[in-house]
């Protein structure tokens, strides 16, 4: 058992460890039910808008009730760490055509691997430093609500466009979950809705999957098309793609908190990689197996496999590009 000074200072102690970690924000939150959020979800479930994402509609007692998954959970330290680069001087530009495009968060290395082993080396410093205290660390493959943990915690709020926006990185942040079996004081929920009557994110989108704010229809969702679609797209889902190849990331570029306040990362894991933000048409579509599997080892990009990435670019056109 821990006595009341060693609660108290336990909260400053892994603020502090944290940002020693290069994460951005952490904040505490208490496990209670989120049963308005459960059935938000389950609505969105039926309605069929995750497409073939099965995966979301499994486990969802767990995401609805976070002492299902694990039991001694007493509070939820939710963490977020700036991912924004800036592509290197020399980066191809849209000419006669549009370049290839390739989403920020997946320019450098798996943030899987980088968050889960900053966030096992912060429970690893707790317990060090407190043995009475247990706990896991949770990334986004984990059934977690994240997104609304992260708001309950005071990280920030969610935004028209569906991410979490905070105050001082916009909506470049990955998120991840320390789940401790001791009770901590919580932090004030962030309950302000800092978007107010900006439609930014929701008018920029070219297909229509943010079809109304703060929900996203993934079936028409290019980020989804790319990485999570499985199988050949039909003729629309093609024109859907607009040069992009892997993710999107056009109703994070116009969001104003963004514009404003996005810096770049001091994290060098997520620097991009010269041939991603480089490399033209013909470049990728001459791409081999083995170049891809030497290219992109260790980058969250092998989730479409090889097959999926040639078909992004068989789709639009390949060496031919994608006309403005």
């Amino acid at each position: 058992m821990m006595d009341s000074a060693q609660v108290a200072e336990l909260k400053p102690f892994i603020g502090q460890a944290a940002a020693d970690l290069g994460f951005l924000k952490v904040g505490f939150a208490r496990p209670e039910g989120l049963e308005q959020e459960a059935g938000d979800l389950a609505q969105w479930l039926t309605e069929g808008r995750h497409g073939t994402m099965d995966w979301m509609a499994r486990r969802q007692a767990e995401r609805k009730d976070i002492e299902a998954y694990y039991p001694p959970v007493k509070t939820i330290v939710a963490l977020a760490m700036n991912y924004f680069t800036k592509p290197p001087e020399g980066t191809a530009t849209a000419t006669a055509t549009i370049p290839p495009r390739w989403s920020n968060y997946a320019w450098g290395d798996d943030y899987h691997r980088l968050i889960k082993k900053r966030l096992k080396a912060l429970l690893g410093s707790i317990t060090a430093a407190y043995p009475q205290v247990g706990g896991i660390a949770c990334v986004d493959t984990s059934p977690v609500m994240e997104k609304v943990w992260a708001g309950r915690a005071g990280l920030g709020w969610q935004g028209k466009h569906t991410n979490l926006i905070t105050r001082e990185g916009g909506s470049w942040v990955f998120l991840g979950e320390l789940l401790l079996d001791v009770a901590l004081a919580p932090d004030p929920p962030f309950e302000q809705d800092l978007c107010g009557s900006c439609t930014a994110c929701l008018d920029a989108c070219p297909t229509g999957a943010l079809d109304q704010p703060y929900q996203i229809d993934a079936r028409r969702c290019i980020s989804y098309l790319t990485i999570e679609h499985r199988g050949t797209f039909s003729a629309e889902q093609a024109q859907m793609l607009g040069g992009w190849i892997y993710g999107c990331d056009i109703c994070q570029e116009v969001c104003p908190w963004n514009i404003t306040f996005a810096r770049p990362t001091s994290e060098e894991a997520f620097s991009p990689r010269e041939f991603i933000t480089t490399a033209g048409w013909d470049d990728w579509a001459e791409l081999s197996r083995e170049q891809w599997d030497a290219r992109l080892r260790g980058s969250a990009a092998r989730r479409a496999g090889y097959e999926g990435l040639k078909r992004n670019i068989q789709a639009q056109g390949a060496s031919d590009g994608a006309e403005l």
